[in-house]
């Protein structure tokens, strides 16, 4: 062997013993919410360290007339060692699928092959047909070195074979991640049974079980986000549905009342309230965002409602001349109501609002401020819960940010920021 090629070897493994121990430490550290592809990205890649540490032990002997007995051994765990990751796919594509393992053809036909190979790589150990190690320390193919590999490959095409059948129980990305693992790791197995590159192919395996860990972790990064937004709809749509009975049942009695003190204005009130109602329900069939414009016109709408109720003591003003963005639905109108909500004063004192909009030079800001009562942070009053559930729709949906201030002067400002680049179109 020559100095450079002995370099590289240990190279390639001390990188292998770093990667592999980085990937365990990573992936035990990793926030993932299935517990089950933890273990067994755990397990992948404890495998493949000890495969590692095996070919590093085997270079340390290579060629050391006293360290024969020491390297057959190392080739021996080396070689049990090399199995597991081709057996390990299998696992984890029905599992994925949701398949019984016991009763798997596919599993049955790869552990049957896995047998064999463990049969042969005894058996390997009492002739020299498969591979041999002189008394010298030096290591020999043997004639039937092919053969000892080909239940390895035939495991590998099993296992492509059973991803391509199943890819339409698969994800994208794991249907991806699946093939990026066995196919290039195919070839390598196929070249080791005519060329000494073993620790080359351990090499490869190793990285293209990274890649394959990046492609299935990011999968399920995006399936828990795609579960957050749906959760968050859902809160819309109950929103939508909790709709206070008694201000429905007060402009009801409005309405009855106007009809014959003012028709014209029963007239428009009746038209508002249609419009709040309207858009309060079509926000229930809406999973993006929608044009802050709508949301400004669905909050019109129910303050003209509310300050037909309350003539002399709720003043609104709108400084918005921004409205080029999106938002998610069901934002301003909340944030406005429950300022009516909770900051009309039982004493009968005016309660103004202020709805302002500008654009930044990294978004778009939103601000609901008024001059009732101070808001008195809480984690399970009603008010918090409504602005906890507007908060993290914004954040899921935008990338964005609700904050509550204290108004100087009294009062309550709650500031809405969207980020230009981050907005859900």
């Amino acid at each position: 062997m020559t100095d450079w090629i002995s370099i590289l070897d240990f190279v390639l493994a001390g990188a292998l013993l770093v990667m592999m121990a980085s990937g365990i430490a990573f992936t035990s550290a990793m926030p993932v919410h299935d517990r089950w592809n933890r273990r067994y990205f755990i397990l992948l890649f404890s495998l493949f360290l000890l495969c590692t540490v095996t070919c590093f032990l085997a270079l340390l002997f290579w060629e050391k007339p006293t360290m024969a007995a020491a390297a057959r051994i190392a080739y021996l765990f080396e070689g049990l060692f090399l199995s597991t990751p081709v057996f390990m796919p299998t696992f984890f594509l029905l599992h994925d699928c949701g398949e019984n393992i016991r009763n798997s053809a596919l599993f049955k036909t790869v552990t049957a092959l896995m047998g064999i190979y463990i049969g042969v790589l005894i058996a390997a150990q009492f002739t020299t047909a498969f591979y041999c190690v002189t008394p010298n320390n030096h290591f020999y193919r043997g004639t039937l070195w092919w053969l000892w590999l080909t239940p390895l490959v035939l495991i590998m095409i099993c296992n492509i074979a059973g991803v391509i059948k199943r890819r339409k129980k698969l994800s994208k990305k794991v249907f991806i991640a699946l093939l990026v693992y066995l196919l290039p790791m195919t070839a390598a197995i196929i070249a080791h049974m005519f060329i000494s590159v073993e620790l080359f192919v351990i090499f490869g395996m190793a990285l293209f079980a990274l890649i394959m860990f990046i492609l299935i972790i990011s999968d399920h990064i995006e399936q828990y986000t795609r579960y957050q937004r749906e959760i968050a709809h859902q809160r819309a749509s109950v929103m939508v549905l909790q709709m206070r009975p008694h201000f429905i049942y007060n402009t009801m009695v409005t309405i009855y009342h106007l009809c014959k003190l003012d028709a014209d204005k029963a007239q428009q009130v009746t038209l508002d309230f249609t419009n709040y109602l309207r858009q309060n329900f079509s926000a229930i069939a809406s999973e993006h965002t929608v044009p802050f414009a709508d949301e400004l016109r669905h909050t019109q709408a129910y303050l003209a409602v509310e300050q037909a109720m309350h003539e002399d003591s709720l003043f609104v003003e709108f400084d918005t001349p921004h409205t080029f963005f999106r938002v998610p639905p069901l934002t301003l109108q909340p944030l406005v109501e429950n300022a009516v909500k909770h900051g009309m004063d039982t004493d009968g004192k005016p309660l103004h609002i202020l709805v302002k909009t500008r654009q930044t030079d990294d978004g778009s800001e939103i601000t609901v401020e008024n001059d009732g009562p101070d808001f008195v942070p809480a984690d399970d009053d009603e008010p918090h819960i409504a602005l906890n559930n507007i908060r993290q729709r914004i954040e899921m949906m935008c990338k964005g940010t609700l904050t509550i201030t204290p108004r100087s002067g009294g009062g309550t400002v709650v500031t809405v920021f969207i980020p230009k680049r981050k907005v859900k179109q």
